[in-house]
């Protein structure tokens, strides 16, 4: 059984959506959050799971803050741990720590849009299509070997809150899927790229702006 561990900053929709999906072979260990008023916390213990905190501002740096989250992970022995979320800038040395086993889905079709306010900044370029992206994690900062995409059109009138709305429904699908693809051990990195191993039942896949 693979153990997954998930970490969040507020009501944690795409981890609500990834513990709400069969995951055969795998099972969500722990929630941990970096705010103690961090709403999916009481979400993910009135179902049994662990539910912890880590409160970034009781520490007095960003590496010291980083070893604690580490050894309250490491205490789960995860497998995956996945950001869903988690509005905390991870330091070089814990995002190496679990190279190859830490997932991310961003708000945009990276390498696009880095960073914040992602949605604003697609309408304000003139974007025909927006969207999101799951990868793993690296030192970079929304960088790392892209596992799936899903895509929506921009439309005229769009808004933010809009467009974000709908980049958010594909995320609830795209993030569940590339999470059992893990655990099923159909994602291999390799030259820095993700290649998915061929199945019947192959789960993260690029979404069209049909699809979505």
């Amino acid at each position: 059984m693979k153990r997954i561990v998930i970490l969040i900053s507020g009501r944690g929709s795409n981890m609500q959506a990834i513990c709400e999906q069969d995951l055969p072979g795998g099972a969500v260990v722990a929630v941990i959050a970096n705010r103690p008023d961090a709403a999916g916390l009481a979400w993910a213990a009135e179902r049994g799971i662990d539910a912890r905190v880590v409160d970034h501002k009781a520490y007095p740096d960003r590496a010291s803050f980083d070893v604690a989250l580490a050894e309250v992970i490491d205490g789960y022995a995860p497998d995956l741990v996945v950001l869903a979320g988690f509005m905390r800038i991870l330091g070089a040395e814990f995002t190496r720590r679990y190279e190859g086993r830490m997932l991310n889905v961003h708000p945009s079709l990276l390498p696009a849009f880095t960073g914040l306010s992602t949605h604003q900044r697609a309408i304000d370029a003139g974007c025909r299509v927006a969207g999101c992206t799951v990868h793993f994690v690296t030192a970079e900062l929304d960088h790392g070997p892209i596992v799936a995409q899903g895509a929506v059109p921009v439309l005229e009138g769009d808004t933010a809150a809009s467009l974000a709305e709908r980049v958010l429904a594909v995320e609830h699908r795209l993030y569940p899927a590339a999470v059992r693809d893990f655990v099923a051990g159909r994602l291999t990195l390799a030259d820095g790229r993700v290649h998915r191993v061929a199945t019947a039942n192959a789960g993260a896949q690029l979404l069209s702006p049909a699809e979505a």
